[in-house]
């Protein structure tokens, strides 16, 4: 995935670059279905050479006809190829009837789909790619079936895993899992967030030789993000440099019984750069936290009074990990949120934000899908239903920078485009990783990164971290302070 672009388009911006490819550019149609299939061609050899059959299932738009062309083209490499026609063929569209009828000039059969299909090296979705905005039935809902239920033969999906919704990542009833998924002229974003990474698999990318100017046509939707792109505040530091330099971020949290939250967040801090760290928690957790850190400056406060005094040294602010929702962390996260410090807002201080919604401009909130719910006063299935709408709603009513954490992070300052993070992995489904994105940012805000840059970027290092601790001892079984020494030589840029 990682050699793709970084650019991400809606379903009708790919469509408007068809057009103006074929429109301004003479670039016939049936020439981007040769090359669609001579790409697919390609990607069956590389990822799997050993394979001889192919089972390619069509469709009857465009995408169908990518399908029918691969076959004529594996024909003359010798590959053994079953062909399936799903959907009407009176409405095939005129390219891929062209497509069709090539193939079947070779004398080969293009048989009808009823229910079943045969054993095979290699299956090819071309049925429904980008063009589906309603929920899949009928032959269509039977195919995906057939291909799911398949549990040997890898899938190479054309476009987009048919069933997906290339905008919101959402299973439109049923969606086909891909092996791989090769994406055509521009990535569409529902490929990277949702239930996206869960039915694409790879995710690779052909261009089909357009070009590279019709880019500069449209403004993409979103864009993923990246060291190389984002991390330009992670140069190398001067010679002179000291730690009143980078920064003093305060964390605010570890309410009775949950010190560890807070911990947490101040040390992935230290681990990006921050050049002082203190933690604003109860009394009696200070001297414990010392002993397991003793690089962190531990005050004990038990009401905004108490606050008040460490908020005028600091110039970054994280609050909630550990925070609770009574009294105590109702009374820090108002008097917090009264300063005009940058700061990030995650855990219970989200969820008493959302008891009492007020506009910051100077904050970056990192809620999860069930935080973001209660923000927005709905389902976590609403926001997972659409989770780029989600998050400009997000930052419509409360401002600043909204972190919308899960698989296919999304971070928006309510411009265009959209960043979006392909970095992490399952096994950041354990408690505390919150805290440590939280802590992160904190630490690039201290070092004066700006609000969408320390997002970006942190998570960014969050994700990164997460799969170099897995490459290192896996998913299953991975805490957070296991991303302590990744976050450290990522910040450094030494991988």
């Amino acid at each position: 995935m990682l050699n793709i672009p970084h650019d991400l388009y809606t379903a009708e911006q790919t469509r408007e670059l068809d057009r103006i490819i074929t429109e301004q550019h003479n670039i016939a149609t049936s020439k981007l279905m040769a090359r669609a299939g001579a790409a697919a061609l390609t990607a069956v050899k590389n990822h799997w050479p050993q394979a001889e059959r192919l089972l390619i299932v069509c469709g009857t738009g465009n995408n169908g006809g990518d399908g029918f062309d691969l076959a004529r083209q594996a024909l003359e490499k010798d590959y053994r190829i079953v062909v399936y026609q799903v959907g009407d063929i009176s409405k095939l569209s005129i390219e891929t009837a062209a497509a069709r009828e090539a193939l079947l000039a070779t004398g080969t059969e293009v048989h009808t789909f009823e229910d079943t299909l045969p054993s095979t090296d290699v299956i090819v979705d071309a049925m429904l790619g980008t063009g589906i905005n309603r929920e899949v039935t009928g032959q269509y809902r039977t195919a995906i079936e057939a291909i799911n239920s398949d549990k040997r033969a890898p899938v190479l999906s054309l476009d987009s895993p048919s069933g997906l919704h290339a905008d919101t990542g959402s299973a439109l009833g049923i969606a086909v899992k891909a092996s791989i998924t090769l994406s055509f002229m521009g990535l569409n974003k529902g490929l990277f967030t949702g239930e996206g990474p869960n039915y694409c698999g790879t995710v690779c990318f052909d261009s089909l030789k357009i070009p590279s100017s019709i880019y500069r046509e449209l403004t993409p939707i979103a864009r993923r993000v990246s060291l190389e792109k984002d991390a330009a505040g992670l140069a190398p530091r001067e010679r002179t440099g000291h730690k009143g330099l980078y920064g003093h971020l305060l964390i605010i949290g570890g309410d009775h019984g949950m010190p560890g939250a807070a911990r947490i967040a101040a040390e992935a801090g230290a681990r990006v750069g921050s050049g002082l760290i203190s933690i604003a928690t109860r009394s009696t957790h200070g001297p414990l936290l010392n002993l397991s850190r003793p690089e962190l400056m531990c005050h004990g406060v038990e009401d905004a009074d108490d606050l008040a005094p460490l908020l005028r040294p600091a110039n970054a602010l994280t609050i909630g990990p550990g925070l609770g929702q009574g009294e105590w962390g109702e009374s820090l996260f108002q008097k917090a949120v009264e300063t005009n410090l940058p700061l990030v807002v995650d855990a219970d201080a989200l969820n008493l934000l959302s008891k009492n919604p007020q506009r910051h401009e100077q904050w970056i909130l990192t809620p999860h899908p069930g935080e973001a719910a209660r923000l927005l006063d709905c389902s976590s299935a609403d926001v997972q239903a659409d989770r780029f709408a989600a998050v400009k709603e997000l930052q419509k009513r409360y401002g600043g920078i909204i972190v919308l954490k899960g698989s296919g992070t999304l971070i928006y300052n309510g411009e265009d485009p959209t960043r979006l993070s392909t970095w992490g992995n399952p096994g950041m489904g354990s408690g505390g990783m919150g805290d440590v994105l939280a802590g992160v940012i904190g630490g690039l805000l201290a070092q004066h990164f700006p609000l969408m840059d320390a997002a970006c970027v942190g998570v960014t290092l969050h994700g990164m971290a997460a799969n170099k601790a897995a490459e290192q001892d896996g998913e299953r079984g991975m805490l957070a302070m296991d991303l302590m020494p990744h976050l450290r030589h990522l910040s450094n840029l030494i991988y």
